[in-house]
C-alpha cells in the first residue's frame, strides 16, 4: 500500500544515545527509553506490512515515558543552570519553536481520531439497527469523504514536520560545554523520534481513501475482491493491511453488494472490521491524550526557563 512505501522512506534517527557515565540515574533511564523506542520504530519500518495500531500505541506510550524523563533532565540543577545562561537563550527558543509543531501535530491527530471514531460509531449503529439500506450508502459516502479530507490534512502536517526537522538538524551546537551539548543533543533526538512516530501515525490514518463515484466504485470493487477474500482468511493470521485500510476494503465490498438481496457476509465483515478499528482508535486516542499533556508540560518547563 502507499502508506507502507511512504513509511519505508521516513527518516528515523538510528544513532545510539550515549550520555556521560557520571550522569544521574534519570539520564541513564532516558538513554534506555530513547534507544528502545528507536529500536521498535526501525523494526516496524523493516516489515513489508503497513504499520498497525498496536505499533503506533506502543510508540506513543514510549514517547510519554520519554518526555517524563526529559522533565527530570530539564529540571536537574546543572542542566537548568546551563539553559538559564543568556547566551543559550537561542537554543531554548529553538526548542520552543519545535514544540509548537509537535503540539499542533498531536492536536491534529487527536481531532482526526475523534472524528473517525464518530463515523465508525455511526456506521456500526446503522449496521446493527437496519442492516443494509439506503442510509448505509450515505454513511459510507460520508466516511469516505472524511477520509479524503484526512489525506489533505495529513499532507499539510507532514510538510510542516519536514520543515521543522530540517531546521533543527541544520542548527549547529558550537561553543557549548559538554553537559549542555549532551542535553541539547538529547532534546533534539527526542524531537526527531517524536516526529518519526507522528509521521507513522499520520500515515496510518491516511491510507488511500476509496472513491465514492458510482462508476469508480464498481471498478474498484472488482479489483478489491481478491483483497476482501484475503482479508477474510487472514483475520486471525498475518496482517495484510492495517485497521484503517481493512475498513476501507470491507466498506468497499459492502457498497458493491448493496443492491444484492443477500449481503450478509459483507455486512458481517464490515461489522468485524469496524469493531477492530473502533478498539484500535480508542487505544491510540488514549495514547495521544497522555502524550499531549506531556508535550504541553515540556513546553511550559521551557517557557519558565525563558521567564527567569
Amino acid at each position: 500500500m502507499a502508506a507502507s512505501s511512504e513509511l519505508s522512506g521516513a527518516h528515523l534517527p538510528v544513532r545510539s544515545i550515549s550520555l556521560p557515565s557520571r550522569t544521574q540515574p534519570s539520564s541513564v533511564r532516558l538513554e534506555e527509553v530513547l534507544n528502545t523506542i528507536k529500536s521498535c520504530q526501525i523494526s516496524s519500518v523493516s516489515t513489508a506490512f503497513p504499520v498497525g495500531a498496536e505499533t503506533i500505541q506502543t510508540g506513543l506510550a514510549g514517547l510519554a515515558e520519554l518526555y517524563n524523563c526529559l522533565e527530570e533532565l530539564i529540571h536537574s540543577p546543572l542542566t537548568r543552570q546551563a539553559l538559564l545562561c543568556h547566551e543559550h537563550r537561542k537554543l531554548v527558543e529553538e526548542i520552543l519553536e519545535g514544540s509548537i509543531t509537535l503540539l499542533d501535530t498531536c492536536g491534529t491527530a487527536r481531532d482526526i481520531i475523534f472524528t473517525m471514531k464518530e463515523h465508525v460509531q455511526t456506521l456500526q449503529s446503522a449496521l446493527r439497527r437496519k442492516g443494509v439500506d439506503s442510509r448505509i450508502e450515505s454513511d459510507i459516502h460520508a466516511y469516505m469523504l472524511f477520509r479524503k479530507k484526512v489525506k489533505k490534512d495529513v499532507a499539510k502536517c507532514l510538510k510542516e514536520l519536514k520543515r521543522t526537522e530540517r531546521k533543527v538538524s541544520s542548527s549547529p551546537l558550537l561553543d557549548l560545554d559538554l553537559r549542555l551539548s549532551m542535553a541539547i543533543g538529547v532534546l533534539r533526538e527526542a524531537s526527531a523520534i517524536t516526529m518519526s512516530i507522528f509521521r507513522s501515525l499520520l500515515l496510518f490514518l491516511s491510507v488511500p481513501a476509496m472513491e465514492t463515484n458510482a462508476a469508480r466504485w464498481s471498478s474498484l470493487v472488482s479489483r478489491l475482491m481478491p483483497a476482501t477474500a484475503r482479508l477474510l482468511s487472514c483475520e486471525k493470521g498475518q496482517k495484510i493491511i492495517n485497521e484503517v485500510g481493512s475498513v476501507d476494503v470491507a466498506l468497499c465490498s459492502l457498497h458493491g453488494h448493496l443492491r444484492n438481496k443477500d449481503a450478509k457476509a459483507e455486512v458481517q465483515l464490515a461489522q468485524r472490521m469496524l469493531e477492530k478499528l473502533h478498539l484500535s482508535i480508542n487505544d491510540v486516542e488514549d495514547g495521544l491524550d497522555c502524550l499531549f499533556r506531556c508535550l504541553l508540560q515540556n513546553r511550559v518547563s521551557f517557557l519558565n526557563i525563558l521567564a527567569n
